[in-house]
């Protein structure tokens, strides 16, 4: 296991092969992925596949992370940092529907920002977020992310862009 980061009560590591079955479970469910205009996986061999080919860690030196919930470890969804096809850092979440509701998604993403601007020294993070997502924007306000601007995105026509830059973060004592 390749853990990336800790909090109070979730490790975020590298995705696994192993997680081929929960990946495909998440993204099975329509609910799930509503807003983020991805299809959903035709088969657990589809997402081994996905996860075999994905990238990013090699590539950039960090990517999307599995989310588990202590002290099992169970497997809760995603949270994560990626390049996007804009080259700008984008940050995502994706949770089972019996986790959210619990801060799970906040509690990632806060250290997933404090990640790339701490140990990866990043200038700048957005996300992007289906304007009827109001749950996942709520989030993203939570972490003192500011609307940017509207535009279409990936799948998504009514994308909402949110920023935040490393000042704005540190003086937020989000973490704190």
């Amino acid at each position: 296991m390749k853990k990336i980061l800790e909090t109070e009560r979730l490790v975020l590591r590298e995705f696994e092969l192993t997680d081929a079955q929960k990946m495909w479970e998440l993204n099975s469910d329509t609910e799930v992925i509503k807003y983020t205009g991805d299809p959903p996986f035709v088969s657990v061999e589809e997402a081994e596949q996905f996860l075999a080919g994905y990238r990013d860690y090699a590539k950039n030196g960090f990517g999307r992370w599995a989310v588990l919930l202590k002290p099992e470890l169970e497997f809760i969804g995603w949270c994560g940092l990626k390049y996007n096809e804009e080259n700008l850092v984008d940050l995502g979440f994706r949770f089972f529907r019996r986790y959210r509701n619990r801060g799970f998604a906040t509690e990632s993403a806060g250290a997933s920002l404090e990640y790339g601007f701490n140990t990866l020294s990043l200038d700048e993070i957005i996300a992007r977020v289906s304007q009827k997502n109001e749950a996942s924007t709520r989030v993203l306000q939570k972490l003192n992310m500011r609307f940017r601007e509207k535009s279409p995105c990936e799948g998504i026509s009514d994308a909402l862009y949110y920023r935040i830059d490393k000042e704005t973060f540190i003086k937020s004592n989000y973490l704190e």
